[in-house]
């Protein structure tokens, strides 16, 4: 498993973890217990070029639909292919198996620590 503790966040739900200048993204666990059973989900293809903020893909669950938004600017570099293949990883391995999409950047905005995102969510 992820050390969470070493893990950026957004207040959207989203965490980043950062290698170099890419960042892998996900969403948290908090984020997929509220959706409830997801059962699709769209991403933006590779070489895509998104903006902080801007919303870049959607989670469909059971219970709604969520957007993705990015919480960095940069390129899509990689899209996890087996979370759009099978949905349902976002619930059984969000921090780990069910990561969204790898974002070259060319800097990082200030995010949240875990501790800081625990107080957001209650944790």
């Amino acid at each position: 498993m992820a050390d969470l503790s070493a893990l950026k966040y957004t207040a959207e739900h989203e965490w980043v973890a950062v290698d170099g200048d890419v960042a892998t993204i996900g969403v948290t666990a908090y984020a997929a217990q509220q959706l409830g059973d997801v059962v699709y989900v769209d991403l933006p293809a590779v070489g895509t070029q998104i903006s902080g903020g801007a919303v870049v893909g959607e989670i469909e669950s059971t219970k709604s639909v969520g957007e993705l938004f990015a919480p960095i600017d940069g390129e899509v570099v990689e899209v996890n292919q087996a979370v759009v293949d099978s949905p349902d990883l976002v619930n059984a391995e969000p921090f780990d198996g069910a990561w969204l999409i790898k974002v070259r950047f060319t800097a990082l905005p200030e995010l949240l620590s875990a501790d800081e995102y625990a107080a957001i969510t209650g944790a």
